[in-house]
């Protein structure tokens, strides 16, 4: 990675002479971004002078492509990044006072481990960037080392931490396009949503045209509504991506998009050529695992669904993949997979990793919801204030017995700018159970025209819901203020029981 003169001790490097690698994660995916300055020899732009006049450069292995990668800001494979972790480590072998190598080991070791599920790796991480605030404190400037923490924590789901190191990188330097992406994605993460805003406005001033810059706008105009804006940032960043792993994040990111649209075929028109440009690539996989499903192909869903598992075992695709062994009528095979999402939860748990978000629908739908309404009750109380949280959080309040208390949250989550046919057939549920039976009819009736198939359990719930309330009201008036007619008195299986005495 760095030059070395053979026979003596390499000088410490000045401030424009440090390598920066700054890893920032983007949603279910990570992105390998920094400003690079490498002299390797043997690499594309590096002057010939360093490699002999008469000698051909070798074709560039692991390494060399991953050096190349983030020179460009780009994201590397996981076999490239592995190259770079272990030049990292022999490196610092003998050069333990290096903070920006160490700097670089963390945050390479917190991407790793955000794609291929190895949450161990960020005590690893941990400890790399902490070691470069000690060889390099943050007071003298280790800027590279503070974003790494704020990546490691919004890695862990700890979005008020990792706010805390972007605001700090953003106030020494203040022009540095990492420390707003990080921010972004860490304002998102609490639901200061306008504050998300501002961040990527920032960011696209200081990187136009970046991936990770056009990446993360598009995530924030989904979030506000704004589908068409979000899915065309969305290609831009597909024809900008510089690298085959970059490239395939960036389709899977458009798959998604047309999923939530409820467009399945298309979001598979996506995440197939995702799969050609990285074999295997888990988060294509459980997002055609998704599209499958809902296209009725059980069994080819089945398939990517184990496939993804197998090579990044996030609990939310665990959670899938149960529920649609459940609708199948697979119940073991759904039990296996909940076990697992409560066995991934608790192993990153031990490493400081929070996911009490997925863990919380678990237990609301098929365990213990009155643990769902503790876990997302306290979250919310330390400022975790998104639209998915306060989803979560009515819904569980809902199925605790609580209808009245969880209609706040459900209008919170549907009233914040993301159009979901989840975030609609909870509210809509929790508003059967109170009576008001005309917005309960038009929640269920925007779930199934948002996605008509968004679950493979909860979609066919939100039918019979709707057959249960029937046809509105002659007059209208009445209806719209939800007090149509009464529906017949067939028991909606969604509806929980009441809540135990205490």
């Amino acid at each position: 990675m760095k030059s070395r003169t053979q026979g003596r001790e390499r000088p410490r490097r000045t401030k424009s002479e440090r390598i920066t690698l700054t890893v920032l994660l983007s949603g279910a995916g990570a992105v390998l971004a920094g400003a690079v300055l490498l002299y390797v020899p043997g690499v594309p732009g590096v002057p010939v002078a360093l490699r002999g006049v008469d000698a051909a450069p070798p074709a560039p292995g692991p390494l060399a492509r991953a050096q190349a990668a983030v020179r460009a800001g780009a994201q590397a494979s996981l076999p490239e990044l592995t190259a770079f972790i272990g030049d990292r480590e022999k490196w610092l072998r003998t050069h333990p006072r290096d903070e920006a190598a160490w700097a670089e080991l963390g945050t390479a070791y917190v991407e790793r481990a955000a794609r291929n599920g190895d949450t161990a790796a960020y005590v690893r991480a941990e400890k790399a960037l902490k070691r470069s605030l000690t060889v390099r404190p943050a007071a003298e400037g280790n800027t590279d080392a503070q974003l790494g923490l704020g990546v490691l924590a919004q890695a862990r789901g700890d979005f008020a931490e990792a706010r805390r190191w972007g605001e700090a990188v953003r106030q020494r330097e203040p022009r540095r396009w990492q420390a707003h992406a990080l921010l972004v994605d860490a304002y998102t993460g609490l639901g200061a949503y306008g504050a998300a805003d501002k961040a990527v406005a920032r960011l696209r001033a200081l990187h136009p045209g970046g991936v990770p810059a056009l990446s993360r706008a598009s995530r924030v105009y989904r979030d506000k509504g704004w589908r068409e804006d979000a899915a065309a940032l969305a290609s831009d960043a597909v024809a900008l991506a510089a690298t085959p792993a970059e490239r395939a994040e960036c389709l899977r990111h458009l798959g998604d998009l047309a999923w939530e649209r409820g467009e399945p075929a298309e979001a598979i028109g996506y995440y197939e050529p995702a799969l050609r440009l990285v074999a295997g690539h888990p988060p294509s996989l459980a997002g055609r695992a998704r599209a499958l499903a809902a296209l009725g192909r059980a069994d080819e869903a089945l398939r990517d669904y184990g496939a993804a598992l197998d090579a990044l075992p996030l609990p939310e695709w665990a959670l899938e993949a149960g529920e649609l062994y459940a609708a199948q009528g697979l119940d073991g095979d759904a039990r296996t997979r909940y076990e697992l999402l409560r066995t991934r939860v608790e192993k990153a748990r031990a490493h400081g990793v929070d996911a009490y978000l997925v863990l919380a629908r678990y237990e609301s739908d098929h365990g213990d919801p009155e643990k769902a309404v503790k876990s997302l009750t306290a979250a919310w109380a330390r400022g975790h204030r998104s639209a998915h949280v306060a989803d979560a959080l009515g819904w569980a309040l809902y199925r605790s017995g609580e209808p009245a208390q969880g209609l706040r949250y459900a209008k919170l989550a549907t009233e914040a700018g993301l159009r979901s046919a989840l975030f609609a057939y909870h509210r809509g549920q929790i508003e059967r159970a109170l009576g008001q039976y005309g917005p309960a009819r038009r929640h269920l009736t925007q779930a199934l025209r948002t996605h008509p198939a968004f679950s493979p359990l909860l979609a066919p719930e939100a039918r019979r819901a709707l057959a249960v309330l029937g046809e509105p009201a002659a007059g209208g008036p009445a209806d719209v203020r939800g007090k149509g007619t009464k529906p017949r008195p067939t028991a909606s299986p969604a509806r929980p029981a009441a809540r135990p005495s205490r």
